[in-house]
């Protein structure tokens, strides 16, 4: 119950509460229903096996060290604005990342190469 200056407002008339069972059976409910389009090319990609020296240096060649979004805008030797890297934004970015990682890691185990040239 609240008390305001004119009147008093009684909360549950207007608001069922719930047992704690019901509490955690419906958080299970919702959980189990996200729909994620993503998470096949996600698995796809963090399953993906390295096993070919040509394979690896095409992924550390192709996925880029940095942003190449990332930019400043300068207009007669001045700089104007910024532009923020916006590869984070990518919902694949953490498993390209990783994929590129293991690409360099391979080449570098198993083949001792100098991988200075795609960082």
């Amino acid at each position: 119950m609240v008390n305001t200056n004119s009147q008093s407002i009684n909360f549950s008339a207007y608001v069922q509460q719930l047992a704690p069972s019901d509490i955690k059976s419906a958080k299970k409910t919702s959980k189990s229903f996200r729909f994620n389009p993503l998470q096949p090319l996600r698995q796809f990609l963090d399953s993906l096996n390295i096993k070919n020296r040509k394979f690896a240096k095409l992924i550390a060649k192709l996925i880029p060290a940095q942003c190449p979004f990332e930019r400043d805008i300068v207009i007669f030797g001045r700089k104007i604005g910024h532009i923020p890297p916006l590869c984070k934004l990518n919902p694949l970015y953490e498993e390209l990342v990783c994929l590129r990682f293991r690409a360099l890691c391979y080449l570098v185990d198993e083949y001792g190469e100098d991988i200075e040239s795609y960082c």
